[in-house]
């Protein structure tokens, strides 16, 4: 499996993350500290742990994206090691972040990294368990499950904006998509999900199985491959 990844992408999210993450520490020391030294300031203050908070939010979403040891990409391209060379996974470098392409057919990977159990119920994600700190999580350090299926369905339709700059309407080719979970504590009730939904041990054993039922020829692999960037930035 050939790998490209987009390094300047990696590298400047990652300092956006470190600088947004120590912005926020600052901002909400300063506004506790206004809280006590200018009692009397109570906008100075309240606006102040308002803009810390936000501030901390978006360290908390670039840091489980950049921040994290290994990082997300890099636990995405481990999971798919042993893949053969007809394969290439692009980070960064397409319309959508991770991106599969070979004998299995084009496949969008999304990762999320919540825990506890995950569900799928009546059109709804929801996230359930994991006790006090899991809820401790969800609000200070955790991003929450939101609408995978509505953002996947966003990455869907860039991605066949851009196969449409070189393909006919007749040789449009499909645009898959999985979601995975990269924490190992979660756990995944989703079976009537309209996404293919699993643990990312899971995902090099699923897209072997699609290379196996729904196989893209060669010519066409490369010709879709063709489209995007051939050596990583």
């Amino acid at each position: 499996m050939k790998v490209l990844i987009n390094e300047k992408i990696v590298s400047r999210n990652l300092k956006v993350g470190q600088f947004t993450s120590l912005g926020a520490l600052i901002v909400l020391g300063f506004g506790l500290y206004a809280s006590y030294a200018w009692p009397e300031q109570v906008v100075l203050s309240f606006g102040a742990l308002i803009l810390g908070f936000l501030l901390s939010q978006f360290g908390i979403y670039f840091g489980n994206r950049w921040g994290r040891k290994p990082s997300v990409h890099e636990r995405i391209t481990a999971s798919l090691k042993g893949l053969t060379r007809d394969y290439t996974l692009y980070h960064y470098l397409t319309p959508v972040s991770h991106l599969l392409v070979g004998p299995a057919g084009v496949w969008i990977i999304e990762p999320y990294y919540q825990r506890g159990t995950i569900t799928y119920e009546k059109g709804r994600w929801r996230q359930k368990g994991g006790g006090i700190l899991l809820q401790y999580l969800k609000i200070f350090a955790q991003e929450g499950i939101g609408r995978p299926d509505l953002e996947l369905e966003a990455d869907q339709l860039n991605l066949q904006k851009h196969f449409a700059k070189e393909f006919g309407e007749d040789e449009m080719p499909a645009v898959n998509a999985v979601l995975v979970f990269t924490d190992e504590r979660a756990e995944i009730q989703a079976d009537e999900a309209p996404i293919a939904t699993m643990q990312i041990a899971r995902l090099k054993e699923f897209i072997r199985q699609q290379a196996k039922d729904h196989a893209l020829d060669a010519e066409t692999v490369k010709r879709i491959q063709g489209t995007f960037p051939k050596d990583a930035e």
